[in-house]
């Protein structure tokens, strides 16, 4: 390889004990592709195994922790015990490929589609209605449902454990039902988990709090514990770099492996909260980067991109769309053959690049989502 890509190669341990072989992520992609009853298929299996080759930490496609918390169709689960056989399927074959596997464990809250919930009981932390899904207003939850969901991602991080994972990261980013709690602009509550920024932290601390009591009860060797998050809101009102601030204060003392920022473009520069002069990712970087590991990510396609990206001090990078139109990428860059990565797919890829059909069928159909060639 190239001398100025070796950083991309060098171990990184993290607070738990795990090791990494490498600083490169498989960022969390949501491929629609399982079972309705929210088993894995074969084909995410062949999808996952084709990519877990090169990068030193897989993060799979989100599972929903309850079954009223299913966010997508073709989504899988880890809401019951009977999906344990399952997680195991996927736990086991990103690990004999080399890579860490860490599942990443959600609920869609107001976002979830009244057909995909049971009876149609769509909740969240307020009864408002969201952008993305606004022709449906959530029912608020109550404060013993509230209770229940917290207990439901440890019972979720329980079978991540007995499945095999390497570790869990918890989805508080996106608009999700974490984040759901956090925004004042979703957030309308005015009992213990709303109101003031220090009521809304509540909910996703609680997680946390419930995530590593589990761990540390259930794993016998160390298990990684990540939490991922959106650094701001374009809703007024809305999160903003101020509370986020508070946010990764927060998350810094809870001992976790990693806090993984959710951005489109690494580079991007605040909205509110903060000034311009340096990137989200760099305010972030700056202020808790020396507390916990942060992964950085967005719109990293090249080698250089990554190295580009490390050079802010962030330990370790994520690529996603990349890993899709280039499964090969960390191999390729290992070995010197860069020049060779591929930056474009062709309709009659999808075979070659093992991805399933709802996804490929995705791709394909939303203009600007990837790079197209002839």
């Amino acid at each position: 390889m190239k001398t100025n890509y070796k950083p991309l190669f060098e171990k990184v341990f993290l607070p738990s004990g795990s090791e990494l072989k490498n600083r490169v992520v498989m960022a969390p992609m949501t491929n629609f592709s399982s079972h309705d009853d929210g088993t894995v298929s074969d084909s995410e299996l062949a999808y996952y195994e084709r990519r877990a080759g090169g990068v030193g930490l897989v993060v799979t496609a989100c599972v929903y922790v309850t079954s009223n918390g299913k966010g997508f169709q073709g989504e899988f689960g880890a809401h019951s015990d009977e999906m344990i056989p399952s997680l195991s399927r996927l736990a086991a074959s990103i690990k004999e490929k080399g890579a860490k596997a860490v599942l990443q464990i959600f609920h869609g809250g107001r976002e979830c589609p009244v057909n995909l919930v049971p009876g149609g009981d769509v909740v969240s932390a307020s009864a408002v209605a969201s952008e993305q899904n606004p022709n449906v207003i959530p029912r608020a939850l109550l404060d013993d449902e509230i209770e229940s969901i917290i207990r439901d991602f440890g019972e979720a991080t329980r079978r991540a454990i007995e499945a095999g994972f390497d570790g869990v990261e918890v989805h508080g980013a996106n608009g999700y039902i974490v984040q759901q709690f956090f925004s004042a602009h979703s957030n309308t509550r005015e009992d213990r988990w709303g109101g003031d920024i220090d009521s809304r932290l509540r909910f996703p601390l609680a997680i946390v709090d419930e995530v590593k009591r589990v761990a540390t009860e259930h794993a016998k060797q160390p298990f990684i514990v990540g939490y991922r998050f959106s650094p701001e809101e374009a809703t007024t009102p809305g999160i903003t770099m101020e509370d986020t601030f508070r946010l990764v204060d927060e998350l810094a003392t809870k001992e976790l492996d990693y806090l993984h920022v959710s951005l489109m473009e690494f580079w991007s520069l605040p909205r509110r909260g903060a000034a311009e002069s340096k990137t989200r990712l760099e305010w972030i970087q700056e202020r808790v980067g020396h507390l916990v590991p942060v992964i950085g990510v967005g719109s990293i396609h090249t080698p250089d991109d990554a190295i580009k990206a490390l050079s802010t001090g962030v330990p370790l990078v994520a690529i996603g769309r990349e890993l899709i139109v280039e499964p090969d990428w960390v191999e390729k860059v290992a070995e010197g053959r860069e020049d060779e990565i591929k930056t474009t797919l062709n309709k009659a890829d999808q075979d070659r690049l093992v991805v399933p059909t709802p996804l490929w069928q995705a791709i394909v159909h939303t203009p600007g989502w990837f790079p197209l060639g002839d």
